[in-house]
């Protein structure tokens, strides 16, 4: 199935076996993306050189930075996509976590790894750019 069958299906069609399918087997290859690019992070991240030059040392010692800030996300995107994974199974993705309203699958093919639908993300935003402190 692709992402034009996912589109074309009528609203009564929402979150059937196909499409949750189609969205566990999204969520398993990004699943598996994820996890090469943790790997190669790690991979830097265990190798060690010694530079004399301070400017080299200061640019490793940033990219070092850079590669764990990467793996933090890596890791937090990692438990998103296992949490959707476990809501396909229950038969809970495609739904807002707050309203229970369907997601759309629009939104779904852009974050798949959505848990609210858009008008409750737009709230939440608003409520965290005007509380967040400065």
């Amino acid at each position: 199935m692709s992402e034009d069958d996912v589109r074309a299906m009528s609203d009564s069609e929402y979150m059937n076996d196909a499409q949750l399918d189609f969205f566990r087997n999204l969520l398993m290859k990004m699943r598996n993306e994820v996890l090469a690019r943790e790997l190669d992070v790690k991979e830097r991240l265990h190798q060690r050189e010694i530079f004399a030059d301070p400017a080299d040392r200061a640019t490793a010692e940033e990219e070092h930075w850079l590669d764990l800030r990467l793996r933090e996300r890596e890791s937090y995107l990692l438990r998103k996509i296992d949490e959707s994974l476990r809501r396909i199974r229950d038969k809970e993705y495609g739904y807002c976590t707050k309203t229970g309203e369907p997601i759309g699958i629009p939104r779904l093919l852009a974050r798949p790894t959505a848990t609210v639908c858009v008008d409750v993300k737009g709230q939440d935003e608003k409520v965290e750019t005007h509380f967040r402190d400065r």
